[in-house]
């Protein structure tokens, strides 16, 4: 990155769903949260294809490093509960999950992603059902409601929802069983 680009410089190139130089944003930004403004506030920017690459860095970050887009927390999940753009969508639900979340937050954005399960998009309504899911760690009262939402999706989903629900549903299953066998000689 020359020294007067910015990052939304560097987003700028390319078609709507094209990755153009998403890869270099994540490695200018990795280890200096101080510069993740700038890609923050790019996930606001009228140019569709500029917020939908930012989503995509930022998801990309958020992987190992969540704790980083903390701080941004409200304004993410103000603009999940906002945007039409469906690749900023299917990134914010897979983001926010990663974030330290109150069970009252957890409930609010479940709520934004339930509507996310009438998108025309198979993998905006993916990527919602691997964020429900994602959220039952923090809200363990909602496990048996995502439970039976993944089972409808394994059976009636389209072919990404049923495959991702079956995986979902293996490891929380999985992990219950594990949990109430824990719990069995309190």
């Amino acid at each position: 990155m020359p020294p007067t680009e910015t990052i939304r410089q560097m987003l700028t190139p390319g078609k709507l769903l094209d990755a153009g130089r998403v890869w270099e944003v994540v490695e200018l930004l990795e280890g200096r949260p101080a510069k993740l403004s700038g890609l923050i506030e790019c996930l606001f920017d009228e140019d569709p294809a500029i917020a939908s690459r930012a989503a995509d860095a930022l998801e990309r970050i958020t992987r190992d490093r969540p704790h980083q887009a903390q701080r941004w927390k409200q304004a993410l999940i103000g603009l999940l509960s906002e945007t039409t753009e469906k690749k900023v969508r299917w990134n914010l639900a897979l983001t926010i999950p990663r974030l330290k979340l109150t069970v009252p937050e957890c409930r609010r954005i479940a709520q934004i992603l339930n509507t996310s399960l009438d998108d025309p998009s198979s993998i905006v309504k993916t990527c919602a059902l691997h964020a429900m899911a994602d959220l039952t760690r923090k809200d363990r009262a909602s496990l048996t409601d995502v439970l039976d939402l993944l089972r409808m999706a394994a059976r009636s989903g389209t072919p990404a929802m049923r495959a991702r629900s079956r995986i979902l549903l293996k490891a929380l299953e999985s992990g219950r069983r594990k949990r109430s066998s824990l719990h069995m000689f309190d």
